[in-house]
């Protein structure tokens, strides 16, 4: 076993049912250049040999615990991970995806040169040579963005104290958009440096597959993402009340996005949802229109379905 009172970095992964896709994603941890590491890999209920194959790793590797446990959803997956971590520091990877050699290293150094409890890397789909050192607030806004990263735990680091007593939702789908934004509202410093370190493995059986085919939406989804987005907008303007229209108008975007797709897609089965979203659009219209952060292809989308 790896040194549990000195170890730098937990590297969580939680599992389940891919047997033909972790040995790749094992195997980019275990040949990192940084190597004080733990790597807990949390079987979430597999019925394949995803366990059997983390067993096998762990065999051969020390710094490998792998957790096995009932069928649980994502969240509380990670939860486990979470609480079984005794790294400094915490970073994620998804069994489908892999990392880059460096990619702990990478971040690491990046929190440590900057004085930043929070560090992020690009990805593979979202790559930029350029560097940015930023406040909570700062982070935030450039998160709703989503051009130089997402909501995605991976290709993130923070310190294990951060995180505190913050825990992953036990419920429903779509962990990361309910935890990230509080996660990062609270470091004093963020360090990003977008040069891809990190791969996402866009397929079919992903979590986020209907994020690229969105004939993939569906109603749960969409009612997931409303509510979660609704208590982001409320917590985050009170604790950054400078930044409230921005984080409205990121709420609003979300929904004229989302109303272009399922009226151009023609997806019935979410036509509660589109007209919810139209009618609240509806409403504030003047000022999602006169933010001054609404683009041109929005504004086009509100003229032309709402």
């Amino acid at each position: 076993m790896t040194d549990k009172a000195n170890v730098k970095i937990t590297v969580i992964m939680l599992t389940y049912n891919r047997e033909a896709l972790i040995p790749r994603a094992i195997e980019s941890v275990l040949a990192q250049t940084f190597t004080d590491f733990e790597y807990v890999i949390v079987d979430n209920g597999s019925t394949d040999r995803s366990g059997v194959i983390a067993d096998e790793y762990a065999a051969g590797d020390n710094r490998i615990r792998v957790m096995h446990r009932e069928r649980g959803n994502i969240g509380s997956g990670r939860n486990a991970g979470l609480e079984a971590a005794y790294g400094e520091w915490i970073a994620f990877i998804d069994d489908d995806d892999w990392c880059e050699p460096d990619f702990l290293e990478f971040l690491y150094k990046l929190a440590l040169e900057n004085d930043a409890e929070f560090s992020i890397c690009g990805a593979a789909d979202k790559a930029f040579d350029e560097k940015l050192v930023m406040t909570a607030e700062e982070a935030l806004i450039e998160l709703m963005w989503r051009r130089r990263y997402n909501m995605a735990f991976p290709t993130k680091m923070f310190r294990r104290d951060l995180i505190g007593n913050l825990r992953f939702p036990e419920e429903g789908l779509f962990d990361d958009i309910t935890l990230m934004y509080r996660l990062l509202a609270l470091p004093k410093h963020v360090a990003y440096h977008g040069l891809p370190k990190y791969t996402f493995y866009r397929h079919e059986n992903n979590n986020s597959a209907w994020t690229t085919n969105h004939l993939l939406i569906t109603p749960e989804t969409l009612d997931e993402y409303l509510r979660a987005y609704r208590e982001r907008t409320l917590w985050l303007s009170e604790l950054f009340p400078g930044s409230a229209a921005a984080f409205r108008y990121f709420e609003w975007s979300f929904m004229i996005s989302m109303v272009e797709k399922l009226t151009r897609l023609q997806i019935i089965d979410c036509e509660r949802q589109r007209v919810a979203m139209a009618r609240e659009l509806q409403t504030h219209r003047d000022e999602f229109m006169g933010c001054g952060l609404t683009l041109e292809f929005e504004k086009e989308w509100v003229r032309q379905y709402i």
